[in-house]
């Protein structure tokens, strides 16, 4: 484990939150934007490559009893209209450690926000961290963190994994609140090495009492990594009454901030988007208020969750999953500008 740099980093001011916070606000909404009969499809990364837009996503069936995540994709001209793919990960049977479980998320995208969104070679490939496991059903425990690679990410075929998982709940450096499962990745090259290395990775993790926090890993190879620091980034379990899970980061750049998309769960309540802000990468403030994403309508009823932001032509557009009453989860998109006009 890596210890937390001592960054004498600004904080960020409720000034700049809130300016922050009125230009990333996306108040329009369209529904569901990639929808599975029979599946339940959650979790979306969104990029570019070779002129044309891929969102990857995790989907399981209602089954769970039989079922396990795999990862599917879709390509869209407009960021609107989706068109699906078809799988780009999937389950293999077998014994291995994630033969039943394979959540995948594209990694190194571009997150200069109104930048190009492309996703990154780094090492001469492309990258897909993923949540693994050999258990059915819906996010069993345990889960650990799976790193694959391919020449072409949007080759239905050409994603190998590596061998073992690259970080797991029963690592010797695994800090204390994250020892039961590691759920999504947000891997980013940060070229200024505020951390000291140029690879960094946001995660959320379970602790025994099902609670989720946010951490941080480093990198110097994109292929190897260490935790960093021995506290969570996001803790905000005994700072909200009956809060269990701060989860699923995106993090973009805006200048000289930093800012963190990531959703919270409290008991009793719908899942809704948040944000936060840093300068180092590492100090996190949580903007308060009026959330990002929540659920309004009567197709998002139980949960408005899990985002993916990105910022193209003056447009910023905020896909998320949405939960409802009749069980359905899918991809649904908000954007900053009515589009409907």
């Amino acid at each position: 484990m890596i210890e937390f740099k001592n960054q004498n980093s600004d904080t960020v001011t409720k000034e700049e939150a809130e300016r922050i916070y009125n230009e990333i606000a996306t108040p329009y909404k369209y529904g569901a934007v990639v929808k599975h009969d029979g599946y339940m499809v959650d979790s979306p990364t969104v990029f570019r490559y070779k002129d044309k837009w891929y969102m990857y996503y995790v989907r399981i069936s209602q089954d769970t009893s039989v079922s396990g995540y795999e990862t599917h994709f879709s390509s869209s001209d407009d960021l609107i209209n989706w068109e699906y793919q078809g799988a780009i990960l999937k389950r293999n049977g077998d014994k291995d450690w994630d033969s039943s479980q394979v959540g995948g998320y594209a990694a190194f995208i571009d997150i200069e926000f109104g930048g190009s969104n492309e996703i990154k070679q780094i090492n001469g490939k492309y990258y897909m961290a993923y949540l693994g496991g050999s258990g059915n059903g819906y996010e069993p425990d345990p889960l650990s963190m799976g790193l694959a690679f391919s020449d072409d990410p949007t080759d239905p075929s050409g994603f190998t994994k590596l061998c073992s998982p690259i970080l797991t709940p029963y690592d010797a450096d695994s800090r204390r609140f994250e020892r039961k499962t590691l759920y999504k990745s947000n891997m980013i090259v940060d070229e200024s090495m505020l951390t000291g290395h140029k690879y960094v990775n946001f995660y959320n993790a379970k602790d025994e009492c099902n609670k989720e926090r946010i951490y941080m890993a480093v990198s110097d190879d994109a292929e190897h990594w260490e935790r960093y620091g021995s506290d969570p980034i996001i803790d905000e379990i005994d700072k909200i009454e009956g809060h269990n899970i701060s989860g699923d980061p995106q993090v973009v750049r805006l200048g000289d901030i930093y800012v963190m998309f990531f959703f919270r769960y409290t008991k009793g309540s719908g899942a809704y988007n948040m944000f936060a802000l840093s300068k180092d990468l590492i100090h996190w403030t949580v903007r308060e208020g009026e959330p990002l994403i929540k659920p309004e309508y009567e197709w998002e009823n139980v949960h408005a969750h899990k985002s993916f932001v990105l910022k193209y032509k003056n447009t910023i557009y905020h896909y998320y999953c949405a939960v409802n009453s009749n069980k359905e989860r899918f991809i649904a998109l908000a954007t900053s500008n009515n589009l409907k006009e």
